[in-house]
């Protein structure tokens, strides 16, 4: 053997080596599936009967309102424009629905019904007749438990004078096939009579959603959770931030705390509900805090507001404000008062 072929046998041995120990494995990210579950008050979405048992004779074709079924079909399917432009969730919670009818022409007589939409809903004690419903895709998501969490006021709070609102929907039940996701929709009680006046409510409303979902963490402290609503109240009140104990999104997140998706955004100056100029964040996505660990087969994504000029009206004294249905008995022909809200979902093998 020359030198020249030794040599080149030395720096090919070399090579070789360093080659092999510079190789490693590279590990591919696992795939996410990535959806959308939303949130929507549709404001007042009523069929055109009177129901003897409640307060709806103002959604009526007799009323003031002369609401009819031209004016009914039209509203049910600008909605159904508004699910489609936020691409046809897999989960949608809804508040201001009347009853079962509704829910049915909406899933049914609309473009919806291309997408196998079914949905859980309950009657509730609310004088006008509005109840919340959770809308949902049959091949994404299967129903295990559901169940209505009535509220029954202390006269404390409410006096001796009647008083009902909505119940909260708890919906328990499999998403993808991959894990067990807890589902609230929530409509919390309105302002009306002031913010403080009114907020005893709130908060006592607040302290029966938290029951319900402390009981979910002492069956599992892994549960993963999503509580959606309009809660009539911003991120910062009382009922949100302190009974509720829902925070903004910070370091160090434990598996059993509720973590606010939409308190970024509040803090940010926006908002789901434009009242005299201002906008509130009444609309919001709050979860537990294993969507953000990074070891769970649901994990949270982006949470959005969704606006598009066509949606919303311009006001000379109030700017750009949601188009709605009514004002008082003036009709308008829009969509709603509020925004639409939604949370990304990433859902891993």
């Amino acid at each position: 053997m020359n030198k020249h072929t030794y040599f080149l046998i030395i720096i090919s041995g070399f090579l070789l080596f360093f080659s092999c120990k510079s190789t490693k494995k590279i590990i591919e990210p696992i795939p996410a599936e990535e959806f959308r579950i939303g949130f929507y008050n549709v404001e007042n979405l009523f069929d055109t009967i009177d129901n003897k048992d409640k307060f709806d004779e103002e959604f009526t074709p007799q009323s003031k309102k002369k609401w009819n079924t031209e004016r009914y079909y039209k509203k049910l399917n600008d909605l159904a424009k508004i699910v489609d432009a936020i691409e046809y969730p897999a989960i949608l919670g809804l508040c201001e629905v009347e009853n079962k009818l509704v829910l049915e022409d909406f899933i049914g007589e609309t473009s919806l019904r291309d997408h196998r939409y079914t949905f859980v809903h309950f009657e509730s004690p609310d004088a006008r007749g509005i109840d919340v419903a959770l809308l949902y895709q049959r091949k994404l998501f299967t129903v295990l438990n559901k169940e209505k969490i009535t509220i029954d006021f202390p006269k404390s709070i409410v006096g001796d004078k009647p008083y009902s609102t909505r119940d909260i929907l708890h919906v328990e039940g499999i998403f993808n096939n991959r894990d067990t996701l807890h589902l609230y929709v929530n409509h919390f009680p309105s302002r009306r009579g002031g913010l403080e006046e009114s907020e005893p409510k709130r908060i006592y409303v607040a302290q029966q959603l938290r029951k319900s979902v402390d009981q979910v963490f002492s069956n599992n402290n892994n549960a993963n959770i999503i509580i959606m609503g309009d809660f009539n109240d911003e991120t910062n009140n009382n009922s949100i931030m302190k009974t509720l104990n829902a925070k903004p999104v910070l370091h160090n997140i434990a598996f059993t705390d509720l973590v606010n998706c939409s308190a970024g955004a509040d803090a940010e100056g926006k908002g789901t509900y434009n009242y005299r100029g201002n906008w509130n964040m009444l609309d919001q996505m709050i979860v537990s805090g294993n969507l953000f660990n990074k070891e769970s087969k649901i994990q949270t994504g982006e949470f959005g507001m969704f606006q598009e000029e066509w949606m919303m009206f311009k006001s000379d004294k109030y700017g750009w404000t949601p188009n709605r249905t009514y004002g008082g008995p003036n009709y308008y022909g829009g969509y709603s008062d509020h925004l639409p809200v939604y949370l990304g979902i990433k859902i891993f093998k």
